[in-house]
C-alpha cells in the first residue's frame, strides 16, 4: 500500500530519518509531523524530513492513512487518548517504541475500532538526539520486531510489515510479553551497564580512557527521559536481568578470591565464543 499522508508524532531521530527514508521511496507521500517545539519542527521542515510540521497533536493525525509514534513510550498513553477521535476510518497506527506490552495494551484500549494497531519496534538508533543526526537509511539492514496480538488487523500486519521493509529493514514477530522479556536483556540492561560504568569513575579516571571503555560506553549518552521510561515500563523483566547479572559477576568474584586463573581464563574463553558467534551485525 501506498501512504497518500503519514503522521510522525515526535520529529526526532527516529522520526526525522522515518520522514526522509520516506521522502526518497516514495516522494508523493506526505509527512506530517507533531511535536511541542515549533523551532524543532521548523528543522525538520527545512532538512526535508516533514512537508508540515504542527503542535496540536489532533490536527497533525487529520486524514493521516499512517500515524507512526516517535516520541518517549511515558507519553503514549495521552498522546493515544488526545488522537483517538481525530483518526480517520481505517487508519493504522504503529510506534517505534521499545517496550511493547504496555504500549499494546494502552493502544488496544484506547484506539477505536475501526482504527488499527500493530506494535513496531525498529531496532535502529543512536546515542544522538534530535532531528538534526536523522538519516534516510538509519533503518537499513536492522531488525524491526512486530508485536501482533489477537485482536491485530492481519492486513494493517501486512502493511506495517511491508512500510518497514520498504525502509530496508528485516522484519520479525513475537509477543509482546516475549519482546520485552529478551530487551531487557539484550537493551535495556546494555543501557543500564553502560551508565553504570561511567557512574563508578573517578574524575583522575577521565585522563586513562581508552577506546574500550569508550565502546563500551557510548549508549550511556542516550536521551535520560526516554531511557528512564523504557526502564521504569520494563521494571519487572529489568530487575530480572539484573539478579541474573549479579550472579554471574559473583562468580567472578569468588574465582578472584580463590585464585581460580583456569576458572577465569575458561570463562572468558566461553564468553569469547559465544560473542564471535553473534558476529557484528544482527542481518
Amino acid at each position: 500500500m501506498a501512504f497518500g499522508q503519514i503522521s510522525i508524532l515526535g520529529v526526532g531521530l527516529l522520526g526525522g530519518s522515518i520522514g526522509l527514508a520516506m521522502r526518497k521511496i516514495q516522494p508523493d507521500c506526505r509527512i506530517i509531523g507533531y511535536g511541542h517545539r515549533q523551532e524543532t519542527l521548523d528543522r525538520a521542515m527545512q532538512m526535508g524530513a516533514i512537508d508540515q510540521g504542527l503542535t496540536n497533536v489532533a490536527a497533525a493525525v487529520a486524514g493521516s492513512n499512517l500515524v507512526i509514534l516517535c516520541t518517549p513510550v511515558g507519553t503514549f498513553e495521552n498522546l493515544l487518548k488526545e488522537i483517538a477521535s481525530a483518526l480517520a476510518e481505517g487508519c493504522i497506527v504503529t510506534d517505534v517504541g521499545s517496550t511493547k506490552r504496555s504500549v499494546v495494551e494502552l493502544a488496544e484500549k484506547i484506539l477505536p475500532p475501526n482504527v488499527h494497531f500493530v506494535g513496531s519496534h525498529p531496532m535502529a538508533g543512536s546515542e544522538k538526539r534530535g532531528v538534526e543526526f536523522a538519516q534516510a537509511d538509519l533503518f537499513r539492514n536492522a531488525i524491526c520486531i512486530l508485536t501482533p496480538t489477537a485482536r491485530t488487523d492481519s492486513e494493517a500486519l501486512k502493511e506495517v510489515g511491508t512500510f518497514w521493509l520498504s525502509l530496508g529493514m528485516g522484519i520479525c514477530r513475537l509477543t509482546a510479553e516475549n519482546h520485552d522479556h529478551i530487551l531487557a536483556d539484550v537493551s535495556h540492561l546494555p543501557h543500564l551497564l553502560a551508565a553504570a560504568l561511567v557512574a563508578i569513575q573517578p574524575a583522575e579516571s577521565s585522563l586513562l580512557r581508552g577506546k574500550g571503555f569508550l565502546d563500551a560506553t557510548r549508549i550511556a549518552a542516550g536521551d535520560a527521559v526516554l531511557w528512564r521510561d523504557i526502564l521504569m515500563d520494563n521494571s519487572k523483566n529489568l530487575q530480572h536481568s539484573i539478579s541474573r547479572l549479579q550472579q554471574e559477576l559473583q562468580k567472578i568474584v569468588s574465582m578472584l578470591q580463590n585464585g581460580d586463573s583456569e576458572g577465569i581464563r575458561q570463562w572468558l574463553a566461553d564468553a569469547a565464543a559465544r560473542r564471535e558467534q553473534l558476529g557484528a551485525e544482527p542481518l
